[in-house]
């Protein structure tokens, strides 16, 4: 937390788990999200220079909780006091309790409800994955900029917008659509993860910072909601997805697909735990579409090599998800697992049903899957052709590289000179 990076570990962890339940409780009690967002910086940087030299306190959370209280008092002070005198006055009796304690002791956790409100329906979604990951995750905005290769004025300028947004909807409003919030609120880790799994742009396939940070608060949630059975799935499908990530780059820097891939290198303990969580919740009720998906990826990850992946279940996994998804991606991963399942001749007429979709199109992989689909038909020319337009597309380095070598793979030889 400190400029200079001096801060013990075990501090650092505690504030940045600790700073989503201080904030969702001081929202909770006093509304006013962008002042309370404030005056939680201001605790945890108090925390970041006491704790190593004091010691941490018995309770933390509630230690932050009254020092961010106190902070709130004084920046109402300034900043509202004339108009919202009543109210500031109000805040002023009040800052000192301490927090409610839950059924274990603890301070109450408002995580859950802190993340409802950071994806409020009247925030892009640029926005609520901006302040999702600042509120809830406790990254910097230097950190969020980072990651998602923008400046750093601009992702601070977009969190500003997006405080002042709550703050002028007030935090009443997530109990009126509670259930569509907390589906934005999944959908929001979900890009976070994907955008970590497979950068969009840059130099890197990956980005592990976001996917790592998605997880824990996918766990997190799961932890709070233990019943719902699309959140047990969200974090499943991230954790088959994610099992994969070491294997996925070779030696030499190359992207490999799943059929290349060394599965001795998968890591086979998050996939047992993804699995048995999958278990637990299938059969608990309608299946979802987080749900699917994870059922598709542990249908790939179950396999001993790529030629015994059961692509016929695939196909009607996929055809699941597709009847529950408005998404052409779900019907372009069918493409190929109906190439796979019963031969590229049909895998092309499943893609052709999507080949004018406008939201497909300045996305590099309807032509990737159509290249692939094509040189299994043994049609080379065409092959290269789909794959060369795809690699121009694309914007990711490492998706780039790995779309030219396939192109190059299906030109014909060179002839040789005397």
């Amino acid at each position: 937390m400190t400029a200079d990076g001096g801060v013990d570990r075990a501090v650092e962890d505690l504030l940045r788990t600790g700073a989503p339940q201080v904030l969702g409780a001081l929202v909770r009690r006093h509304g006013q999200f962008a002042l309370c967002e404030d005056a939680v910086q201001e605790a945890l940087l108090a925390a970041a220079t006491a704790w190593p030299r004091d010691g941490i306190p018995d309770e933390p959370v509630g230690w932050l909780v009254t020092v961010a209280g106190r902070r709130l008092t004084d920046l109402q002070r300034t900043e509202q006091a004339r108009r919202r005198r009543e109210d500031a006055l109000a805040v002023r009796e009040r800052v000192d309790e301490p927090a409610p304690p839950s059924s274990d002791g603890d301070p109450a956790d408002d995580t859950l409800e802190l993340l409802l409100l950071c994806a409020h329906p009247a925030l892009s979604e640029p926005s609520r994955i901006a302040l999702t990951l600042r509120a809830v995750g406790g990254l910097r905005t230097s950190e969020i900029a980072r990651a998602f290769l923008v400046p750093e004025t601009t992702m601070a300028q977009r969190i500003r917008r997006a405080k002042a947004t709550i703050g002028e909807a007030g935090p009443s409003a997530v109990a009126t659509d509670r259930h569509a919030r907390l589906a934005s609120a999944l959908h929001v880790l979900y890009v976070v993860f994907d955008e970590g799994y497979t950068a969009t742009a840059g130099p890197s396939l990956t980005r592990v910072d976001l996917t790592a940070e998605a997880i824990r608060l996918v766990r997190r949630l799961q932890r709070l909601l233990p019943d719902d059975a699309e959140i047990a799935g969200l974090l499943a499908l991230m954790l088959l997805t994610d099992a994969r990530r070491e294997a996925r780059v070779g030696s030499d820097g190359r992207l490999l697909t799943t059929a290349e891939q060394d599965r001795a290198r998968w890591d086979h303990g998050a996939i047992a735990e993804a699995t048995a969580l999958l278990e637990r919740t299938l059969a608990a009720g309608p299946l979802g579409p987080y749900q699917l998906q994870a059922a598709i990826a542990a249908v790939h990850a179950e396999a001993p090599t790529d030629a015994d992946t059961d692509w016929a279940q695939i196909v009607v996994l996929y055809g699941l998800l597709e009847r529950r998804t408005d998404n052409p991606v779900v019907t372009l991963n069918r493409a190929v697992a109906v190439g796979m399942a019963q031969g590229p001749r049909a895998g092309l007429d499943v893609l052709d049903t999507v080949a004018d979709d406008p939201r497909l199109r300045r996305s590099h992989r309807p032509d990737a899957v159509r290249g692939h689909l094509l040189e299994r038909l043994g049609d080379h020319a065409g092959a290269r052709e789909h794959y060369r337009r795809a690699a121009r597309a694309a914007l990711n380095q490492a998706e780039k590289r790995y779309l030219e070598e396939r192109a190059s793979r299906t030109s014909p030889p060179r002839p040789e000179l005397d």
